[in-house]
This record gives C-alpha cells, sequence and structure tokens, in this order.
C-alpha cells in the first residue's frame, strides 16, 4: 500500500526566528519607532482602501458646497466631514486617495534610488582607484547643490509631471545610497569570509553581490527607510510649487499649492493636507529611527 505524503507545515529555522525575535525586541524599545510603524500601518490600510471608505470621488465637484467648513463648524455638512475645496471637492476623499499617490511616490523613488545606489555604490567600493575617484566625485557635485533646489532645475529641463518629478527626487537621493554602500563595501571586502571566498574562485560579480553585499544591508534599510518620507515631502514641495503632480490630481502637496489663496478664510482646505503630509512623514521617520536602533549593533544594549 502506498504511502501518503503529510505536507509538512513550513517553519522558520531555530536561528532565523531568534534573529526576528531579536529584531523585534530591540525595535519595540523604541516605543516612537512602534507608534509610527501602527501609524504606517494604518496608512497603509488607508491607501488601499480608499475606493471603498472615501464618501466621494477626489474629482467630484459639488457646485452648491464651495469652501463648506468641518462638519463641526456652522454651516458644516455631515456629506462632508472635512469640508470642501473652493471647486467643491470633497477634502476627506481627495486625501485619502492622495495617500495612494504618496505611498507610490515614496516606494518608486526610493526603488530606484536604492537600487541605482548599491550598484553604483558596491563598483566604487569594490574596485577603487580612479573609478572610485570618478563617481564619488560626481556624488560630492550632486550633494554640493540644496536637494529640493537640484530637484527643481530636474524637473525645469524634465517638464513638469509626477513621472517627471519622482525620476529627479530618486536622482537627489542617490548620491547617499552611493556613499553608504561604498564605505560598507570598502569595510568588507577586505574580511576573510571574502578573501575565502575569492580563492575558492568566485568571480567578481559574485563576490560584490552575493558575498559582500548581504553583510552591507543594515544601513541601506535605515537610509531607504528615511529616504522614503524625504521623497513624499520633496513631492509634496514639488506639487505645492507647481511642478510636480498637477491638478486635479489628489496629490497633497496639488492640494495645498490649489488652496494657499484661501488659507485666510477657509483654514481646512489647508490645515488638512498639511497635517496629513506631517503624521506621514513623522511616522515612517520614527520607523526609521526603530530600525536604526534594531539593526545597528554598536546601538544594541547588552
Amino acid at each position: 500500500m502506498a504511502e501518503t505524503n503529510v505536507a509538512q507545515p513550513i517553519s522558520l529555522d531555530p536561528s532565523r526566528r531568534r534573529r526576528l525575535a531579536e529584531f523585534w525586541y530591540y525595535f519595540s524599545e523604541n516605543r516612537g519607532a512602534v507608534i509610527g510603524f501602527w501609524l504606517f500601518v494604518l496608512l497603509v490600510i488607508v491607501a488601499l482602501l480608499a475606493p471603498v471608505i472615501a464618501p466621494h470621488l477626489p474629482y467630484a465637484q459639488y457646485r452648491d458646497a464651495v469652501l463648506v467648513p468641518p462638519f463641526w463648524e456652522e454651516g458644516g455638512r455631515a456629506a462632508f466631514p472635512l469640508g470642501t475645496d473652493p471647486v467643491g471637492r470633497d477634502i476627506l476623499s481627495r486625501l485619502l486617495y492622495g495617500a495612494q499617490y504618496s505611498l507610490f511616490i515614496g516606494v518608486v523613488v526610493t526603488t530606484i534610488a536604492l537600487v541605482g545606489g548599491i550598484v553604483i555604490g558596491v563598483i566604487a567600493g569594490y574596485f577603487g582607484g580612479w573609478i572610485d575617484t570618478v563617481i564619488m566625485r560626481i556624488m560630492d557635485v550632486i550633494l554640493a547643490f540644496p536637494s529640493l533646489l537640484l530637484a527643481l532645475v530636474l524637473v525645469a529641463v524634465l517638464g513638469p509631471g509626477l513621472t517627471n518629478a519622482m525620476i529627479a527626487i530618486a536622482l537627489v537621493l542617490q548620491p547617499h545610497f552611493v556613499r553608504l554602500t561604498r564605505a560598507a563595501v570598502m569595510t568588507e571586502k577586505g574580511r576573510e569570509y571574502v578573501t575565502a571566498a575569492r580563492v575558492s574562485g568566485a568571480g567578481s560579480l559574485r563576490l560584490m553581490f552575493r558575498t559582500i553585499l548581504p553583510n552591507t544591508m543594515a544601513p541601506l534599510i535605515v537610509q531607504a527607510t528615511l529616504s522614503f518620507s524625504s521623497a513624499i515631502l520633496d513631492a509634496a514641495a514639488l506639487g505645492f510649487l507647481g511642478m510636480g503632480a498637477q491638478p486635479p490630481t489628489p496629490e497633497w502637496g496639488t492640494m495645498l499649492a490649489e488652496a494657499r489663496e484661501f488659507i485666510l478664510r477657509a483654514w481646512w482646505v489647508v490645515t488638512f493636507p498639511g497635517v496629513a503630509i506631517l503624521i506621514t512623514v513623522l511616522a515612517i521617520n520614527l520607523v526609521g529611527d526603530g530600525l536604526r536602533d534594531a539593526l545597528d549593533p554598536k546601538l544594541k544594549r547588552s
């Protein structure tokens, strides 16, 4: 009689479970990081469920409800909990849909900057010599300019728009990843395990991306988290200046730009997008601090 194969439950090996438990222990020691983590999770849920929970479409205009205040003020309506903007669009709905744009911007910009910075930084740190000199001088030139000013120049060259704004911000943030990767690779490439891999016949590509790179990821993860918040903030700034997402896109910076002339007589059209940007950036920065505490062995307490 044939034996029946019973599927075994998939489980992590003890060493990996121990590392995950240790990571969560040091991360949870930072109360601010835990609060920021749950705020970020809430932001992700809100962004994913925006089409379901938003009371109105983000582009729908109600001509009989222009600049309606929040529901708790005199003249407010329950149908528009946070009020409406100068053309009668529901602010709450636009904020919820705007969370999708903010997360999309953060993911795309951070991915481009991280991948490009890792490749360039590994090449510079591994080969050294004139290759390292040329790469690092280019990175120094980029870092010499204020980030927002350089992003504005790049968007002016490429043309206004969300896509070009994301490309410009990614190029501005890339030098930080290049410098971190280069420094980590230069530290690791002289260690015994790298020498052993080289002696065993590993080629340069394998040494760079399979042997050295996995041991340099901790600071890059922290930098990626902080760059995520910087990307959202810079995109909002470009949108506010009219160089990022263009109206009527419900992006938070663009919402601020459209509402700035009404700041004195309709405070809600400026306040709520600004608070959304503040909470999102603060939450991500708190998570970045927690990751730094959990991943940097020098900061771990015995």
